[in-house]
């Protein structure tokens, strides 16, 4: 009988303690999470102008025989070039709140 007693006072005190809430649950805020996002369509667009605009500009500045590899090579700098700027320029703030 007395062991009954002591296990039942012992899960009593368990429970009791369980439900309490803790000194960290008790302390948690709500804070606010931003986190820079981009379009992956605006970095498209981007390298596509940047190659066509790099491309003619290649090919306008190379003399004689060399207007096919200067205009891949403004092709691919000006595609480079005009992927970076999109990147950099179409990125918008995207927040939420959590609780901590």
């Amino acid at each position: 009988m007395r062991n009954k007693l002591i296990a039942t006072l012992v899960c009593s005190a368990l429970a009791v303690t369980a439900a309490l809430p803790t000194a960290a649950q008790a302390e948690r805020h709500r804070v606010q999470v931003c986190r820079d996002e981009s379009s992956r369509g605006a970095r498209n667009t981007g390298t596509l102008v940047g190659a066509v605009g790099g491309g003619l500009l290649g090919n306008a500045l190379s003399h004689g025989g060399g207007k096919t590899g200067g205009t891949l090579i403004g092709a691919g700098v000006g595609a480079v070039a005009g992927h970076q700027y999109a990147k950099h320029n179409n990125t918008h703030r995207v927040c939420h709140w959590e609780y901590r």
